[in-house]
């Protein structure tokens, strides 16, 4: 029986064969860029959620003396993971944006729409528009007090600036694009492009306003540096609010841009 069984298992390994076989290395290369970009950004968003959503009401209930003992340790290590996991899902999502993405709506436009568009200038402009939003930002946190001081302002005002933004991006994306009077931005450019640019937006928040805050706060508390300004909290908390907010959109954009739901383009 058990001969008779095994009779056939050349014929079933031969069927799995034609289901699962190894990637030739373009695909190798698509397959770590964007298993590297789910992994890290996991880590990163998983522990932005923590930060607001738990350590932030927890940390209202500690006495000095239990933050002293516990944050060096917990928010230190945890900020480690949070820093270089925003810069992992950055590098990792721009190169397969550039390389897979852009690059092959740039080719359509040069091939099918026999124009003269150069990759490398639509990367760098696309990536001036976060830049130009983080440095207002960082602006109004670090020197308008008044606006921060309450959430529900700040929150207005970060909303018609992003709304804003986005808007220049679609602009940007349709005519970087178009050849001849037709822009060939794909649905994958535009919503990729968004929130993408939410992410690197989100990412200059950790390593401008996040970090370097609580690095000062951390080590006031551990005793091994100066007092720190009592502003830094209320930054650190308010630039951390807003990527916990424009986490949303920018899964949003990310989630829809393989044609479940053409938001924008075709």
């Amino acid at each position: 029986m058990l001969i008779e069984s095994t009779a056939h298992l050349p014929i079933s390994l031969a069927f799995f064969q034609e289901v699962f076989h190894a990637p030739d290395g373009a695909a190798l290369g698509r397959i770590i860029l964007r298993w590297s970009h789910f992994v890290a950004g996991i880590l990163w968003i998983g522990l932005l959620y923590f930060f607001n959503l738990v350590n932030v009401p927890v940390q209202k209930g500690l006495d000095a003396d239990t933050k002293k003992k516990v944050n060096p340790d917990l928010l230190g290590r945890a900020l480690w993971y949070f820093r270089w996991g925003a810069v992992v899902t950055v590098l990792a999502g721009l190169a397969y944006f550039a390389m897979y993405i852009l690059k092959t709506d740039v080719n359509n436009a040069n091939v099918l729409g026999r124009g003269d568009v150069n990759v490398w200038y639509v990367l760098f402009m696309w990536m001036l528009y976060p830049i130009v939003l983080f440095a207002i930002e960082f602006l109004i946190i670090k020197k308008a007090p008044g606006l921060i001081k309450d959430g529900r302002v700040f929150a207005i005002v970060m909303f018609l600036l992003v709304a804003l933004f986005t808007y220049g991006l679609v602009a940007f994306f349709t005519s970087a694009l178009e050849v001849g009077g037709e822009s060939y931005a794909s649905n994958k450019s535009y919503s990729i492009g968004i929130g993408g640019a939410y992410g690197i937006l989100m990412m200059l928040n950790v390593w401008g306003i996040i970090w370097p805050n609580n690095k000062r706060i951390i080590a006031a508390t551990a005793g091994t540096g100066p007092a720190a300004p009592p502003e830094l909290a209320r930054q650190a908390f308010i630039a951390s609010r807003t990527n916990a907010w424009l986490s949303l959109p920018m899964l949003l954009f990310m989630g829809t841009s393989h044609g479940d739901w053409v938001i924008l383009g075709k």
